[in-house]
């Protein structure tokens, strides 16, 4: 389908030692016609019996749109520059008049399916959009142009959507075949700016597969390596292997043609073949006579090998590149439906059935849910991230230290001061300095239960969504659900913790041996420490610094800053290691009363020892709590969602029949899929049989 420019006086199809190259074909060789008697002849001789039948499978494959599903068939791809000749050649080929204009005529690739028919009346009809058209053949230009501003629309612009031609007719070869625009890299008015690139990528899809067979018109009048059509080709089949170069307008540059074919100089690997078009308003049959005068009177093209020239060859050497193309990628074929098929089935059978009834929608929700409570029993009680692999490591950070050594304690000590017993430290110093150390990191046990519930809500949400992925709504309200449920729990629990840190204010108490040897051990530095208060330099006479105070270390606590938590079981300690240090003991020296620093002393190493039991005795709580929380939560409290997701009324479930419109569409492709795929299995399957193996083109 080209310009006005295609009607050229002299066409020549060269296939340079094609005939060689391949070994011999008995079934399917045939006599070579030239000369006059080629112009009585048909344009090749009818292979029914052998062809026919590949080219019926591969045809009907077509029809069923398997290239959808990603099954490449082989085809013949006809591509050219603009004004090459490519309509003409494949007018002479069918037979038929193809649409003629200005410019780009051909905007759809149009597949022309050939079908040599031994009925005296030509059959032709048009398939588009889902229909059949059935049209004369003095018609065919006017329904073609029809169909393709249907598909394509109005005006200039082209579509990567396919018309066929379907052309039976006596006399025509059993061809199959895909024309494509024409290629320009000039947009005329009312074209696109990047109809270079959109004809670019047309034929790049067509002519890319492996399977494609690409025929290449050329004119006789240009450099073939300038050639654009050529530059495409080389990028998909860089030595030609299956590329087939069709030479016209070989009347206006006879000249050094048959050099020219012969040198192959753009790597045409299946060759040349070298034809004259028809001309004006000649018949097919008076073009095909003025062929064969031309090759045989013209100084220029008498001296190409006959092998390699005219219509009818060119026919020739398409049956039997394609027939030999199909019977050596069929088994390939096969193998790539029956795999396609196979894959497609068992996704589908993976896929959950639409649900009919309400029975079906409740076995589906607690299959879901009691699916989800293994997940979750794996993720959070059991630490187990094999369903989600996830990055995991800890993060701190930590607290400072109190810079004022025992001013807090001495300050304890001056508010607690009444009526007492000697060397009797008052409860109430203790229980004060206690209060305010705990009320200090209040916050921290409580911060850390919120990040815990805000990790259960995420996981809880994220599993029954993925569980639930195919019930569209049932998925929307499980989330609801879940994160009611989840907020419900989370504010029990943070009140329980707040209840466990409350408690530790109300008193200190506890029967930890540990206590009282952690004590003892502390006090054993207390003469060294008031020595270092009272005591001065011999030499300098200045006070000397206090450069140790105790072995002991203090921890404080800090809070976990992690995403997320490695399960929970086991809370991990979330107190950072301190040493006392170095301490400056000149704000010490102006309490001139020893027994106070005693006291002040006293009351820190039993803060000190009392807080290692505390700190462990709170993480403890926390853990346990925690614990039994994820427990009940994936063991008995999930069950609430399923209460929630029926509603008062038991008719929440109903919800559930309605499916998502993703998973219905995906259900109906696969079905479709299948339906196409079983089909054309099937339309194989019949031919299989019947092939005749060619040797390789």
């Amino acid at each position: 389908m080209g310009s006005n420019d295609e009607d050229d006086s002299g066409s020549v199809v060269v296939i340079n030692d094609y005939e060689d190259s391949q070994p011999a074909t008995p079934p399917m060789e045939q006599p070579m016609v030239v000369g006059a008697a080629a112009a009585q002849a048909p344009i090749i001789s009818s292979y029914n019996d052998k062809i026919r039948p590949l080219l019926d499978v591969i045809d009907r494959l077509r029809l069923l749109n398997v290239m959808k599903e990603g099954i490449q068939l082989p085809t013949i791809v006809v591509v050219g520059d603009q004004s090459s000749g490519k309509s003409s050649v494949l007018e002479s080929l069918a037979g038929v008049n193809l649409p003629r204009s200005q410019g780009i005529c051909t905007r759809v690739p149009l597949i022309i399916r050939l079908q040599n028919h031994a009925r005296p009346r030509p059959e032709l009809y048009l398939e588009y959009n889902g229909k059949m058209v059935p049209v004369e053949e003095p018609q065919i230009a006017t329904a073609i142009n029809i169909a393709t501003d249907e598909v394509a629309g109005s005006g200039k612009s082209i579509s990567d959507i396919p018309l066929t031609l379907v052309v039976r007719k006596d006399g025509v070869p059993d061809l199959t075949m895909v024309d494509l625009p024409g290629i320009t890299r000039v947009p005329v008015h009312g074209q696109p700016d990047n109809i270079y690139e959109q004809i670019r990528d047309i034929i790049m899809q067509y002519i890319t597969p492996k399977e494609s067979i690409i025929l290449n018109v050329l004119s006789a009048t240009v450099d073939f390596s300038t050639c654009e059509s050529i530059r495409m080709s080389q990028q998909v089949d860089k030595n030609g292997e299956r590329t087939l170069a069709v030479v016209t307008k070989v009347d206006r540059a006879p000249e050094g043609l048959a050099d020219k074919v012969t040198a192959d100089d753009v790597n045409i690997g299946l060759g040349y073949v070298c034809v004259r078009n028809r001309i004006g308003d000649e018949s097919y049959e008076e073009a095909r006579k003025e062929e064969a005068r031309l090759f045989e009177t013209n100084a220029h093209l008498s001296c190409i090998d006959k092998s390699i020239v005219g219509v009818h060859v060119l026919a020739q050497k398409l049956v039997q590149i394609q027939a030999n193309a199909i019977a050596k990628c069929l088994p390939e074929i096969v193998k790539n439906i029956s795999a396609k098929l196979d894959a497609n089935v068992s996704e589908l059978e993976k896929m959950p059935k639409a649900l009919t009834s309400i029975a079906d929608a409740t076995q589906a929700m607690m299959r879901i849910i009691q699916a989800a409570k293994e997940s979750l029993k794996k993720l959070l009680w059991r630490g187990e991230f094999d369903e989600y692999p996830e990055d995991n490591t800890k993060h701190g950070t930590a607290s400072n230290l109190s810079k004022d050594f025992l001013t807090e304690e001495i300050k304890g000590l001056e508010d607690a001061k009444g009526i007492e017993l000697p060397n009797f430290l008052p409860c109430e110093a203790f229980l004060r300095i206690l209060r305010r150390k705990v009320e200090m990191i209040s916050y921290l046990p409580i911060k850390f239960t919120e990040k815990v519930w805000d990790y259960i809500d995420d996981m809880v949400t994220s599993v029954l969504t993925r569980h639930s992925e195919m019930y569209y709504q049932l998925k929307v309200s499980a989330k609801g659900a879940a994160h009611n449920l989840v907020q419900k729990l989370r504010e029990q629990s943070i009140n329980r913790v707040k209840e466990i840190v409350e408690m530790e204010k109300l008193t200190g108490y506890t029967c930890n041996p540990d206590y009282m040897r952690e004590w003892n051990k502390l006090m054993n530095q207390q003469d060294h420490f008031i020595n270092q208060i009272t005591g001065t330099n011999q030499i300098t006479g200045t006070v000397k610094p206090c450069p140790i105070i105790c072995e002991t270390e203090d921890k404080f606590p800090i809070i976990c800053e992690t995403e997320d938590l490695q399960g929970f079981g086991e809370i991990q300690d979330l107190w950072e290691i301190h040493g006392f240090g170095e301490i400056q003991v000149e704000h010490l020296r102006q309490h001139a009363n020893v027994s106070i620093l005693q006291q002040a002393f006293d009351l820190k190493m039993r803060m000190v020892a009392y807080w290692k039991i505390f700190k462990v005795r709170l993480v403890d709580s926390m853990a346990l709590h925690l614990q039994y929380r994820v427990h009940n939560l994936v063991n008995n409290d999930i069950d609430e969602i399923v209460k929630e997701l029926m509603g008062p009324d038991e008719h929440g479930i109903e919800k559930m029949l309605v499916e998502s419109p993703a998973i219905v569409a995906k259900r109906e492709k696969l079905k479709n899929s299948i339906k196409v795929l079983k089909e054309s299995k099937d339309s194989v399957a019949k031919i299989m049989d019947r092939i005749v193996v060619y040797d390789a083109y």
